[in-house]
């Protein structure tokens, strides 16, 4: 009892930056924990122990089944957080998930047949796609407009620093034999439930969950808390009523589920469900994936390199990637969200077009196999540089913006269901796309990636500097599917419409005298 006590003192202790460092350690642990998953395998694949094992991987549908199993388990995880995420609020959503993974990643490490290793990374899988969805939902909703999309940049680039350790780990125990190669990388992932766990204690709920669900005392306490102080002061208060006041006003031009999809609500929540959903869909096809799980494998099948300096060159390449997704950090409020977008789909096209030329180069002419395959690996690192700085971040803060309050579990939940869809199917096609198409296979990425251009600059608006409420406002003042040439959708300061309007919101909102605890 003394314990409970003294951790809800120490609870109520944590105000303001701390507070809300602590939201963010949670987001960016859960993103490391789901980006060592993604990175890990590609290891284990080539590992001579797990193939003495497990020789039916050499069969290569088979070892895309095994490899993509966790990203299908992720999609359901994803529409179990769609379901769950409103009713049981965002932190009990989180915990669920990463119970579920825990149990994963114990089967997985501990297998010795091969279903018991398929059914770990579908349960694995499955946890993933819940907090993948709840996590960065969770760190929206509790952090300032200013300082919003730096902070969901540090998970999303959290992911690609334990995908870089996940391949520094391979290539480190390349040269240790038996199953240690493996099972250590596989049972690594435990040290991420060990942190995660005792940081959930010390957090609250989401403000705006708990205004979602009438709990108005509580969610007054919370954001008074994020403001940094335990007594409501005029800042925490402000913003308290311009939340409730939006939620208000959502709740009142609410229309039935059917008048949504049928796109007759005037904030156009399917709308902004598809803006969500589609950046994940254009992340995973500009070909992330199916570098991560198989640039190991490319690197010996397609350019010809050992499976040591294959694994050497995929941790250097993972490293370049890591530093150049924190280099997001800063741009990423100062660019905007549509600029890193635009420029991310033409460069990565680039990439991908000269690593299919050259590959197509060294196949013609043996001779110049091993300078072609130089210049192929250099445009794979740096494909890495350009899509960890632009599309590597820039998907996971946008879909956790762009929906409104009542839709943003759902939105980011589909969001993220079609990141793990899309994952998968990328994942199951790639190896038999190299075996069959070799060099040209890459240049399906690179016409997809240039297709992003055009979606982007036609369809998508900026979310950056705007709060959360403003999304509202921006989608019912718009109601056009085109923003291009709109700069009140596209401009990356906030617009004076949208700083008026959320002023309004304060002034009509009321706080009585038992909301503010006087």
């Amino acid at each position: 009892m003394t314990v409970i006590a003294e951790q809800a003192r120490v609870t109520r202790r944590l105000n303001g930056g701390w507070l809300i460092a602590l939201v963010t350690l949670i987001d960016a642990m859960s993103a490391m924990w789901f980006g060592y998953c993604q990175g890990v395998f590609a290891g284990v694949l080539v590992s001579s122990d797990f193939q003495q094992l497990f020789p039916q991987t050499a069969d290569a549908n088979i070892s895309g089944i095994v490899t993509s199993c966790f990203l299908l388990g992720a999609f359901f995880g994803a529409i179990m957080a769609f379901i769950l995420g409103d009713k049981l609020g965002r932190k009990r959503t989180i915990i669920i998930g990463h119970c579920f993974n825990f149990i994963g990643a114990t089967l997985q490490f501990l297998s010795w047949s091969l279903p018991q290793m398929v059914i770990g990374r579908i349960i694995n899988g499955f946890g993933m796609g819940m907090t993948s969805t709840m996590s960065p939902v969770y760190l929206a909703e509790c952090a300032r407009s200013h300082m919003r999309g730096r902070l969901l940049v540090i998970g999303a680039s959290s992911n690609v620093m334990s995908f870089c350790l996940a391949n520094w780990i391979s290539y480190g125990l390349y040269y240790q034999a038996g199953p240690l190669q493996w099972r250590f990388p596989l049972g690594f992932q435990l040290v991420f439930a060990c942190i995660i766990a005792p940081v959930l204690a010390f957090v609250p709920e989401s403000p705006r969950w708990l205004l979602l669900v009438d709990r108005e005392v509580e969610a007054l306490s919370v954001i008074s808390r994020f403001s940094g102080t335990d007594i409501p002061n005029e800042v925490a208060t402000s913003e308290y009523r311009s939340i409730k006041e939006a939620i208000r006003l959502e709740r009142e031009t609410r229309v039935p589920a059917m008048d949504v999809l049928m796109h007759r609500d005037k904030a156009k929540n399917l709308r902004r469900l598809i803006l969500s959903s589609g950046t994940q869909l254009m992340q995973q096809f500009s070909g992330i994936n199916a570098l991560g799980f198989y640039l190991p494998t490319l690197l010996q099948d397609n350019v010809g390199y050992d499976n040591e300096t294959s694994r050497l060159l995929t941790a250097i390449s993972g490293t370049i990637y890591l530093l150049s997704a924190f280099g997001s950090l800063v741009v990423i409020d100062r660019v905007g969200r549509r600029k890193l977008m635009l420029g991310g789909s033409v460069l990565t096209a680039i990439c991908h077009l000269i690593a299919s030329l050259c590959l197509k180069a060294g196949q013609d002419n043996p001779s110049k196999m091993a300078t072609m395959g130089k210049v192929a690996v250099s445009m794979f690192i740096l494909y890495h540089v350009f899509f960890g700085c632009t599309w590597g971040g820039v998907p996971w803060v946008y879909s956790a913006e762009v929906n409104s309050l009542g839709w943003r579990t759902r939105g980011a939940a589909a969001a993220t269901a079609t990141n793990w869809l899309m994952a998968f199917v990328v994942v199951q096609f790639t190896k038999v796309g190299i075996d069959n198409l070799g060099w040209a296979f890459y240049l399906i990425f690179a016409v997809i990636s240039l297709s992003y251009f055009p979606t982007v600059y036609c369809f998508y608006p900026e979310t950056s500097r705007r709060t959360l409420e403003d999304m509202d406002l921006m989608f019912i003042r718009n109601p056009s599917v085109f923003v291009c040439g709109k700069d009140e959708m596209t401009k990356r300061e906030r617009p004076q419409a949208l700083i008026d309007a959320e002023r309004d919101r304060i002034a009509r909102g009321e706080v009585t005298a038992v909301e503010l605890g006087v």
